[in-house]
C-alpha cells in the first residue's frame, strides 16, 4: 500500500563559511517532507531516488527524483539502516525481526542472514555492501535488552557467497555507522557507545591496522563524498577529511541522524533528522 505524507519545503540557511567550498553558492537546507516519528537509514538507488526508514511505523519511504514521497514497504521489520547492492537489490538491517534481508523492487525479500554461531543478531543498524559483494555490518542494540545472546555488540561480515558471517570487531562499545571506501580497502565505524570514529584496513575477509580517526564525538550514520571526506551526524552534520580535519558544520533544524548523497546526479545531501527529511545542495559528489 502506498500512502503519501503531507510534504514541506522550507529554506534555512546552512550556516559556516568553511562549508563554501563544498555547499553549492546560496544553497540552503530545505525540508522536503514531515510528519514521521524517526527517520533513519538513507540510501540512494542507481537512478538517484532516495529510500530512507521510519523506524517506528515500520515503514521504508522513497523519494523520488520528480519529488514525490510514496511507501516502498510496510511492515518493515523495524528495518534501520539500508544499501543499494551492484544488481539494484534494496539490503535492509530489519532491528525489529534480528535480520540482514535483501528486497527486490516487487517487494520479494530474502533472509541474508540471522544468526552468528547459531545465536541470534541483537539488532542489525547499519550496513556497507564492499566492491566484492560483502556486506559489512553492525549489530548493537537500543531500547530493551532482553535476550542478548551475542555477548556484546560487534561488527560482522557476511561473505559475497552469502554463506558464511565472520565477526570482525569486537573491542567497541556499541558500534552503529558503518561505511567503506569506493576502492574497498577502507572502512569507517561509529563507535556511538564510545563516541568515537575509528577507520580500518580491510584485508580480505578481515579489518586490520585500526585507527582512532574522530576522538571526541561519534555518529549515528555517515556517508563519504568524491573528495574522501567523512560526513557524520552529530547535534549537526560535520565533516571530516580524509586527514582527520574536521572542514564543515551543517546545522539542521532538526538533530540529524543520517545521511546520504542522491539525486541524479549525486550533488544533493539528503539528511533524515528525527520526524523529517531535509535535502542541501552541494558543489560535490556523493560516492
Amino acid at each position: 500500500m502506498i500512502r503519501f505524507r503531507f510534504l514541506v519545503v522550507l529554506g534555512f540557511a546552512a550556516s559556516v563559511a568553511a562549508q563554501s567550498d563544498l555547499v553549492a553558492a546560496n544553497a540552503k537546507v530545505k525540508k522536503l517532507a514531515s510528519g514521521f516519528r524517526f527517520t533513519e537509514g538513507p540510501a540512494v538507488d542507481a537512478a538517484g531516488n532516495v529510500f530512507f526508514t521510519d523506524i517506528p511505523n515500520n515503514r521504508i519511504h522513497r523519494w523520488s527524483l520528480d519529488g514525490k514521497l510514496t511507501t516502498f514497504r510496510e511492515d518493515s521489520g523495524g528495518a534501520n539502516g539500508l544499501y543499494f547492492d551492484a544488481k539494484g537489490r534494496l539490503l535492509a538491517c530489519e532491528g525489529g525481526r534480528r535480520r540482514l534481508v535483501r528486497i527486490t523492487m516487487k517487494g520479494e525479500t530474502q533472509t541474508l542472514a540471522a544468526t552468528y554461531e547459531k545465536k541470534p543478531f541483537n539488532s542489525p543498524n547499519d550496513l556497507w555492501t564492499d566492491p566484492k559483494g560483502a556486506v559489512w555490518f553492525t549489530d548493537p542494540r537500543y531500547g530493551q535488552q532482553k535476550d542478548l545472546q551475542q555477548g556484546g555488540f560487534h561488527v560482522y561480515r557476511l561473505a559475497p557467497d552469502g554463506k558464511t558471517v565472520n565477526r570482525v570487531a569486537s573491542d567497541l562499545v556499541k558500534p552503529n555507522g558503518i561505511l567503506g571506501t569506493k576502492d574497498g580497502k577502507t572502512l569507517y565505524v561509529a563507535d556511538a557507545g564510545g563516541r568515537k570514529i575509528y577507520r580500518y584496513a580491510i584485508e580480505g575477509a578481515a579489518l586490520s591496522k585500526k585507527t582512532l580517526f574522530v576522538p571526541d564525538g561519534g555518529s549515528d550514520g555517515m556517508t563519504l563524498d568524491e573528495k574522501g571526506n567523512l560526513y557524520l551526524t552529530q547535534d549537526a552534520v560535520v565533516v571530516y577529511a580524509p586527514s582527520g580535519k574536521r572542514v564543515a558544520r551543517i546545522d539542521i533544524p532538526e538533530r540529524p541522524a543520517n545521511v546520504c548523497f542522491g539525486g541524479k546526479d549525486r550533488r544533493t545531501l539528503f539528511v533524515t533528522a528525527r520526524k523529517s527529511l531535509y535535502s542541501l545542495r552541494m558543489r560535490v559528489r556523493g560516492l
